[in-house]
């Protein structure tokens, strides 16, 4: 499966709760007051993320090379705002993947726990439409893997980054929609059987989010 048909099928659920929360709140808003950005804002969101790995994976002893499935999964993010235009946001989230060699060797599945810190610039701050791009940096656990055909399957945590891109609309006093798109870079070795077989795999997730925010 391509890519492009991967991340369609992974967030056909994101893209129709986006477009029904978009159309509903938009037409709530048009007349009512709501909170702009500001200096020592909290905002809390929760998404509904489609997870979407842009892998490439080698093996130093196995012909061809992996492949990762998608997940779609619930998320809560926490943004702290330094001024009315610069916020440093968290993410708190976990996804399952099924991982298999393009020869059909299943390798199981894995959880990933990717902690993400982005400082991010939203432009626009006092405006209904408030859009924003951030950077950061990411901290991956792997953990509860399933080594699938093989006896064991270890994957490293490691440090990667992240880059992100977009909006909050305003609906009503503290409440914004939101719609978020990140990138993380993400490198792990992998170990099959204590080390018989080897890979090197760059997983680069696109996190793709709809979701709701209130500001205290």
């Amino acid at each position: 499966m391509t890519f492009s048909h991967k991340r369609m099928s992974a967030t056909a659920v994101v893209a129709i709760l986006g477009a029904t929360m978009l159309v509903g709140g938009a037409a709530q808003a048009q007349d009512a007051e709501f909170k702009t950005k500001q200096a020592g804002d909290i905002l809390i969101r929760g998404r509904v993320l489609g997870v979407v790995p842009d892998e490439d994976i080698d093996s130093n002893t196995l012909a061809g090379e992996g492949r990762v499935d998608n997940d779609v999964i619930p998320e809560v993010d926490f943004s702290y705002f330094i001024t009315d235009n610069i916020a440093l946001e968290l993410i708190a989230a976990t996804s399952k993947h099924d991982v298999t060699w393009n020869d059909g060797k299943d390798l199981g599945s894995v959880r990933l726990l990717p902690p993400t810190l982005t400082a991010q610039y939203h432009f626009m701050a006092d405006q209904r439409f408030s859009p924003y791009i951030g950077a950061g940096i990411n901290y991956t656990f792997f953990y509860d893997s399933e080594p699938g055909q093989f006896n064991s399957v270890k994957y490293d945590d490691g440090f990667g980054y992240a880059f992100q891109a977009g909006f909050d609309y305003a609906i009503s006093g503290p409440w914004s929609l939101n719609v978020d798109v990140k990138k993380i870079y993400l490198n792990t070795d992998v170990s099959v059987n204590n080390g018989a077989v080897n890979a090197d795999a760059d997983l680069d997730p696109w996190l793709f989010g709809i979701g709701v925010g209130y500001r205290f």
